[in-house]
């Protein structure tokens, strides 16, 4: 046996040669040929396969969550925030309470990488903990082998958690795994209080950002019409909770540097860079508008603090070439960006308090939508000409800037997020970023 098996030490498991891999394999098959077919689960499965956002469409075989399994949602469905979320959220309270009440799930050891055809005594824990929470069916238990429908149930309990969905389990999707019910039970206590707050001074056409998600939901007549990933504040310089209204868009913006990243990043910069104000086209000015040479402050005085900064538009501004502006006291806005590579991250926690649009003249499109002379081919023209151009909205569009890390949509999916502000006050909540 030693000499058919190939070890990997990186992996802490064991990857069996393909031939018994499959023979295996075969008898976990079994399980699901007595229910549906691949086909059939494949259809009941569409709003699990909406919320992952993957194309391919495989026979997962297990029982997922009832709702899931029964309601057939469209791909752009359903908003964090909605009157509908409050109710099956507290359905999912009720749910969380009776895993409790059985004992809730065990805590899986430690491993660095399991993956598809691994060998591991973790996989055994893996599978219970995963039929515990409705990820894989309770009959697909009490194996060691990572086959595709563990794989299946991790990629599931990814996209609820909002991870990276590859269906392989590393550290940052081990800690989540173990965060105990009672804390997640707790979790969807807190947060259906902060949705029926929110719930009930609701427009038909608005917009959200759920920090903790770092995601951003354009919603009409019920439904979430685009989503868009989002960069939101470090958890030294959160994101405030807002409740206004979009006014203005401005396109090719100047950006005007706010005092709190002068004093913390500018300054430092210039410090140790000489050369940084003018290599970022950021030009200074004193209190009569006069613009200064960087070379003429001392930038280790007081003095450099009293000045305003301001950056050219152009594909270097920190702004990108959208700014999208709304009246708050937090002096925040959402925006562009040129640092694209950042909405690929699963921590996406790296802003100064504003918050940083994907596909953003999309969701500016959708706001302008109706206004003559702003269709997206307009947005397009205005952009690539470089000149400054505001659009004032006919109607302004409510917008919530909102802190949930627990809720629950009508197709039975629960998702959690971490607390990445420690605002649920419940120790185990943050656990991915904060503890690896």
């Amino acid at each position: 046996m030693s000499k058919t098996r190939v070890r990997n030490d990186a992996r802490q498991g064991t990857q069996l040669p393909r031939r018994a891999f499959l023979k295996r394999l075969a008898g976990v098959t079994a399980l699901a040929a007595a229910g549906l077919s691949a086909r059939g689960a494949a259809a009941e499965d569409a709003a699990l396969d909406a919320l992952i956002g993957d194309t391919q469409r495989g026979g997962f075989g297990q029982n997922f969550d009832d709702a899931s399994r029964t309601i057939h949602m469209p791909k752009a469905s359903e908003p964090t925030v909605s009157t509908a979320t409050v109710q099956t959220t507290e359905k999912a309270i009720n749910r969380y309470a009776d895993i409790v009440g059985r004992g809730g799930w065990p805590q899986v050891p430690p491993v660095n990488v399991l993956r598809l055809g691994d060998r591991h005594a973790s996989v055994g824990v893996l599978r219970t903990r995963l039929s515990a929470s409705g990820d894989i069916d309770p009959n697909a238990t009490g194996n060691d082998i990572y086959d595709s429908y563990v794989e299946a149930a991790v990629r599931r309990f990814q996209a609820r958690h909002g991870l990276t969905v590859d269906g392989v389990i590393r550290p940052e999707t081990l800690a989540p795994i173990n965060v105990p019910a009672p804390v997640r039970l707790a979790q969807l206590k807190v947060n259906v209080v902060r949705l029926r707050a929110l719930s009930g001074n609701l427009s038909p056409r608005y917009v959200v950002c759920n920090i903790p998600a770092a995601r951003i939901e354009a919603i009409e007549s019920g439904a979430a019409v685009s989503r868009h990933t989002a960069v939101v504040g470090k958890p030294d310089r959160p994101s405030p909770e807002v409740n206004s209204k979009i006014i203005q868009v401005n396109f090719n913006p100047y950006w005007t540097v706010p005092p709190s990243i002068v004093q913390k990043d500018l300054i430092p910069k210039m410090q140790d860079q000489p050369d940084y104000l003018t290599n970022n086209h950021i030009r200074i000015f004193d209190a009569r508008h006069r613009e200064l040479e960087p070379s003429k402050i001392n930038w280790y005085s007081e003095d450099a603090t009293h000045y305003s900064f301001k950056q050219d538009p152009g594909s270097f501004n920190s702004l990108g070439s959208i700014r999208i502006n709304f009246p708050s006291p937090y002096g925040v806005y959402m925006h562009d960006t040129p640092l694209k590579n950042l909405f690929g991250d699963d921590f996406r926690f790296h802003s100064s308090g504003c918050v940083r649009v994907q596909n953003v003249r999309q969701l500016v499109a959708w706001l302008l939508e109706g206004m003559q002379g702003w269709s997206l081919e307009d947005i397009d023209r205005v952009i690539k000409s470089g000149e400054q151009k505001n659009a004032q909205l006919a109607k302004p569009v409510p917008l919530h800037w909102v802190y949930i890390t627990g809720w629950a949509t009508a197709d039975g999916v629960v998702q959690f997020r971490e607390d990445i502000y420690g605002k649920d006050g419940l120790p185990g909540a943050q656990t991915a970023t904060t503890n690896l």
